[in-house]
């Protein structure tokens, strides 16, 4: 062979190394894979029907209904409602193991303080609102990113050979509605609380890719699917029960998440 052919033999065999290593779960189907649900209440399953235990996890939370439609060798959600990332460094990560193929995980809502920052926004001013927002984006460029880092560095190093996608959140609201359906939520508002959902996709999304984990922006199947809309897939205030506000229902799991978690498989 000669010294040209014998270089790019080397060159071909080293790229097929390099994509068998970077994508293991996509070796075997999913039939084979063991599955690890990781995060907050967006992946627990909180909105939908179904809901169970402290954790309020549902079969019903779009890992539920990958499994179901997928039939893994295993599968164990650990998502937890109210999940941060230092909660789930402490209790979620011993259910990873080197034989886990597939982790999905959201989580930094909570860090950002999301929630509190939307029921804060409908007791206050448009412009109380803004404010409110802007404080919380201060600390979703000062400290966030530092414990997304490590939050993904532990879930490697508990996981190494697997394929971890971690999703965005919704933006919640439909803008162009005139009225809400509950008082408090401008058009404004909810531009402001938008702007910050925005914000922080950008900042999660950029650290996924530092970890080298998968990214899957959720806004483009929830569009047009927002709080004050027409057709909405997630939870406006509700009072029964009150944690279901502002969290995707059944239709924003099985037609937002779902989808988006099987266009990056």
């Amino acid at each position: 062979m000669s010294r040209r052919l014998s270089v790019f033999a080397c060159l071909v065999t080293s790229i097929l190394l390099t994509v068998a290593t970077a994508a293991p779960a996509a070796a075997s189907p999913p039939s084979a894979w063991d599955y690890i649900a990781m995060g907050d209440s967006y992946s627990s399953g909180v909105g939908t029907s179904g809901q169970s235990g402290s954790c309020l996890r549902s079969p019903n939370a779009y890992p539920g209904l990958w499994d179901a439609a997928n039939d893994p060798a295993s599968y164990r959600s650990v998502a937890c409602s109210g999940a941060t990332t230092s909660s789930l460094r402490s209790t979620q990560l011993s259910a990873l193991s080197t034989g886990t193929d597939l982790v999905t995980v959201t989580i930094g809502g909570n860090d950002a303080g999301f929630a509190s920052t939307v029921i804060t926004c409908t007791l206050v001013s448009d412009s109380g609102c803004a404010a409110k927002v802007a404080e919380q984006l201060e600390l979703l460029d000062e400290e966030i990113p530092a414990w997304l880092d490590a939050t993904y560095r532990d879930i490697r190093a508990k996981a190494p050979n697997a394929k971890v996608v971690v999703l965005g959140y919704p933006l919640l609201f439909d803008v162009t509605a005139p009225s809400c359906g509950f008082a408090g939520m401008s058009i404004p508002k909810r531009k402001s609380l938008n702007h910050g959902a925005t914000e922080l996709n950008k900042v999660i999304q950029a650290r996924v890719r530092a970890a080298g984990f998968t990214w899957s922006d959720v806004t483009d199947e929830f569009a047009g699917h927002g709080v004050c809309g027409p057709s909405p897939w997630l939870h406006g205030l509700t009072l029964l029960p009150p944690t279901d506000s502002f969290h995707p229902n059944g239709n924003g799991h099985k037609y937002g998440y779902l989808p988006a978690l099987n266009s990056v498989l």
